[in-house]
C-alpha cells in the first residue's frame, strides 16, 4: 500500500509539475506573441514615419504633407478622425487646415483663440490635453452644431511645437472610448514634432520664396534705374529702353524662347547701352555725324558692358544682348565679327528691334523715318545685318500691329 501511496503522489506531483509547465509555455508563448505585436506595431510605426519624412522633404505643399501625416494618425493610433489647426502668428488664432476621417464640414469653419476650448488650451499651456468623455467635459467641443452628429467620445489635443515655438495643435477623435498608454502617448506626440517640423518646412520655404521674389524685383528695379539714367544722359533716346524691351520680348517669345530665357532677354534689353558709361560726352552727346576715330572708341560700348556685367553673376545670363547686339549675320559687325548662328539668338533678336525704333526715332543730324521705308531696309538687310529668320517673324508682328505708337 505505501508503494501504491508512493506511486500516487509521485504521479499527482508530476501532474501539477506538467501543468505548471504548460502553464509557463502558455505565458511564454503570450508574452511571445505581445513581443512580436509590439515589434509589429512599432515597424509599422517607424515605416509611417519614414513615409512622413519623405513627405516633408519632398513637397513644399502642406496639404499634401497634411494628408501623410493625419492618414498615419487615424491608421497607427487606430482612432476615427484627426485634423491640424494652424495657429497664424498675426491673429493668434488657430484655424482649420486639414482633417480626415469626418462625416461633415464640422470643423472646417473652427477659428479658436488661445485658451479658448481643448484646442486653445492645448496650444495656450504647451502640453496635451485629453479629454476621455467629451460628454461630461467642461466646455465639451462647442465650436460647431454638427459635431454632435459625429458621435465622439474621447479627444486629445496635442500643441505642434516647433524651435520654441507653437505652429498650431493636432487634434485626435475617437467614437469609443481609449484607454491610452504611454507608448501610445508617446507616439502621439512624435506624430505632432513631425507635424510642427512640416509647417516650419513649409514657413522657412514661403519665405525663402518671398526673399528670392524681392530680391529678383530689387534686381530689376535697380536695372530699370540705370537704364533711365543713361536715357536721361542720352535725351536723344527718351524711351527707346523702354519700347526695344517691350517689343524685343514679344518678338523672342514668337521666336520660341522659353519663359526662364525671357527673364535674361529682358534684363539685356534693359542694359543694353551700358557700356555708353565708358563713352565721353563729347561722343555719346555729339549732335552731327562721328569721325572715323570718334567711332572707334564709339564701339567699344559693347566691351565696356562686358566688363561691367560679366563679374556680376546673376546678370551674367543677360550678357548676350548688351555684348552682341551690334555683331551682323554676315560677319561685319563689332565687337567679335560674329557670323550667322554664332550670334546668340537673344542679340539677334534685339538687333532688329534696336534698328527700327531707331529708324523711327527723330536724330539732330537726320528726320524719323515713315514706318513703310523702315520696314523696307529692315527687309532689305536679311541676310546681311540681320538673322533672315528673325527678319521675317519681326515682319509678321509688325504687321499685326504689334509696335506700341
Amino acid at each position: 500500500m505505501r508503494d501504491e501511496d508512493k506511486t500516487k503522489e509521485q504521479l499527482v506531483s508530476e501532474l501539477t509539475e506538467l501543468r505548471q509547465r504548460i502553464a509557463e509555455l502558455k505565458a511564454a508563448d503570450t508574452e511571445r506573441k505581445r513581443a512580436e505585436e509590439r515589434i509589429q506595431r512599432q515597424l509599422q510605426r517607424l515605416t509611417a514615419l519614414r513615409e512622413i519624412d519623405i513627405a516633408i522633404s519632398g513637397s513644399s505643399d502642406l496639404r499634401v504633407t497634411f494628408n501623410v501625416i493625419l492618414d498615419q494618425v487615424t491608421t497607427q493610433l487606430g482612432v476615427d478622425a484627426a485634423d491640424v489647426l494652424l495657429l497664424h502668428p498675426h491673429t493668434q488664432a488657430l484655424e482649420y487646415a486639414a482633417g480626415r476621417g469626418f462625416c461633415s464640414a464640422a470643423l472646417q469653419h473652427t477659428r479658436l483663440r488661445l485658451g479658448e476650448g481643448h484646442a486653445g488650451r492645448a496650444a495656450l499651456e504647451r502640453h496635451i490635453i485629453s479629454v476621455p468623455d467629451l460628454a461630461e467635459a467642461e466646455d465639451g467641443l462647442r465650436r460647431s452644431l454638427l459635431l454632435a452628429d459625429e458621435g465622439f467620445t474621447t479627444y486629445h489635443g496635442v500643441p505642434l511645437i516647433a524651435k520654441g515655438q507653437v505652429k498650431g495643435v493636432l487634434e485626435v477623435f475617437h467614437r469609443a472610448p481609449i484607454d491610452p498608454d504611454q507608448e501610445w502617448l508617446d507616439f502621439l506626440e512624435t506624430l505632432a514634432g513631425q507635424a510642427a517640423i512640416a509647417i516650419d518646412n513649409s514657413t522657412l520655404f514661403d519665405n525663402l520664396q518671398r526673399s528670392n521674389f524681392e530680391l529678383s524685383l530689387a534686381y530689376d528695379t535697380t536695372l530699370e534705374g540705370w537704364a533711365k539714367a543713361l536715357e536721361l544722359r542720352d535725351m536723344e533716346t527718351e524711351g527707346h529702353t523702354r519700347r526695344v524691351t517691350e517689343m524685343t520680348l514679344r518678338l523672342a517669345r514668337a521666336m520660341g524662347m522659353s519663359e526662364a530665357e525671357l527673364v535674361h532677354v529682358r534684363r539685356g534689353a534693359l542694359l543694353h547701352d551700358i557700356g555708353k558709361i565708358g563713352i565721353p560726352d563729347s561722343i555719346l552727346r555729339k549732335p552731327g555725324p562721328l569721325t572715323e576715330e570718334e567711332w572707334d572708341i564709339m564701339r567699344q560700348h559693347p566691351v565696356y558692358a562686358y566688363e561691367m556685367l560679366l563679374p556680376i553673376a546673376h546678370l551674367r545670363p543677360a550678357l548676350d544682348i548688351p555684348y552682341y547686339h551690334h555683331e551682323k549675320w554676315d560677319g561685319t559687325g563689332y565687337p567679335r565679327g560674329l557670323k550667322g548662328r554664332q550670334i546668340p539668338l537673344a542679340a539677334r533678336v534685339f538687333a532688329v528691334v534696336d534698328v527700327w525704333d531707331a529708324l523711327l526715332s527723330g536724330r539732330p543730324y537726320r528726320p524719323a523715318w515713315p514706318e513703310e521705308k523702315a520696314t523696307e531696309y529692315i527687309r532689305e538687310q536679311a541676310e546681311k545685318h540681320f538673322d533672315p529668320q528673325v527678319a521675317e517673324a519681326f515682319m509678321e508682328l509688325e504687321m499685326e500691329g504689334v509696335r506700341e505708337l
